[in-house]
């Protein structure tokens, strides 16, 4: 929007023009994200403490948690709102990659505010049943999958890189692709989802992932860099720098308030959302097997409740003591910040791994 009008006043006043440049934009989508977060935080955290819309916490959890019954949820809303108004304001609102990753982010966002809604405010423990849950998510995906691979114009956009070498790809047909993407978005937004337990741990990582994706899509969208670097030149994936950058301004907002102790949790609502943000910015800037690097923590959790349940049913024992996995050091006496501080740790140095793809090839 502010691009749009930057380049009709441009021709009044010259210096609007540094509107122009990405990166700028980048930054600008940054601070306006973190802005509206810090303001509209506290307004929401004492709506969502007026209407009672309070956290139910499982007793056959870690103890220390029962303390935290009643702490406002859904405020994932508030990271979505941020999101949305600063990438309609700094991004180019004509590139499909834009608003087929917002769409994607505020549908499955939808999908996770019915299921908060009925579960503090409706006091369904089951939300929304699970089978319909997936249902969704499954139609959003797959949508978004078939979108972008019937938009797209180039052979490299549905072409699966691997990282670590230069010439290694393979040409994806319209079923391959399809499942691939679909995969990667849905199965990211559970793995969030599941990783979204202590104050602060889901939310850190996602803003690291995200910073390093803008990176990914500002080289992709850069014939010079791509070249360089030798990464597929994906024309036209810079403007997700602003919808990264959102990401990562209202994700350190929210964190704000979401630190240990947290004033406020996400909920499905925001963890949801976000898993399928990250999901769909590495489809298009083809960089999947990456983002399986980077997001680690979102892996190790997600298969730790993938080993606990097959385990149970197989054998009737557990591998950990609690699933997903931070449940279970907690439950070997870590304190609740070591637990998310090392998390954190380990996904600083995926990240860094995920980086790296970028010269070693």
């Amino acid at each position: 929007m502010l691009l749009w009008l930057t380049e009709i006043l441009s021709q009044y006043f010259s210096s609007l023009t540094v509107f122009q440049y990405l990166t700028l934009r980048g930054i600008f989508g940054v601070l306006t994200a973190l802005v509206i977060s810090l303001m509209i935080g506290p307004l929401m955290i004492r709506k969502l403490s007026q209407y009672q819309i309070g956290q139910a916490v499982r007793d056959d959890g870690p103890q220390t948690h029962l303390s935290k019954a009643g702490t406002p949820t859904m405020g994932g809303a508030l990271i979505l709102v941020a999101i949305a108004i600063s990438t309609l304001l700094w991004a180019d609102l004509s590139s499909r990659y834009v608003w087929i990753t917002l769409m994607v982010t505020l549908l499955f966002g939808a999908i996770g505010w019915v299921d908060d809604y009925r579960k503090v405010v409706e006091r369904n423990p089951r939300g929304l049943p699970a089978r319909w849950k997936y249902f969704w998510q499954s139609v959003v995906g797959a949508g978004a999958a078939i979108a972008l691979y019937y938009s797209a114009s180039l052979p490299q956009e549905t072409s699966l890189y691997v990282p670590f070498f230069k010439d290694v790809t393979l040409t994806m047909g319209p079923v391959l692709f399809v499942l691939l993407t679909y995969f990667v978005i849905v199965g990211s937004s559970n793995a969030v989802n599941l990783t979204d337990g202590l104050d602060g741990l889901a939310i850190m990582p996602t803003v690291m992932v995200a910073g390093a994706l803008a990176i990914f899509a500002y080289l992709s969208g850069h014939v010079q860099f791509a070249n360089y670097l030798l990464i597929p030149h994906l024309p036209g994936t810079g403007e997700l720098i602003v919808f990264c950058g959102a990401i990562v301004g209202a994700g350190l907002g929210f964190l704000w308030f979401n630190t240990y102790p947290a004033q406020v949790f996400m909920g499905d609502v925001g963890a949801l959302a976000l898993g399928a943000a990250l999901g769909v910015v590495a489809v298009i800037v083809r960089q999947e097997i990456v983002l399986f690097i980077m997001g680690g923590v979102f892996v190790m959790e997600t298969i730790s409740v993938i080993l606990q349940v097959g385990s149970f049913r197989l054998t009737g024992r557990r591998i950990f003591r609690m699933a997903p996995l931070h449940h279970h050091f907690e439950l070997k006496g870590w304190p609740e910040p070591r637990v998310i501080v090392r998390f954190w740790v380990i996904t600083v140095v995926l990240v860094l791994i995920g980086l790296a793809t970028l010269k070693i090839r």
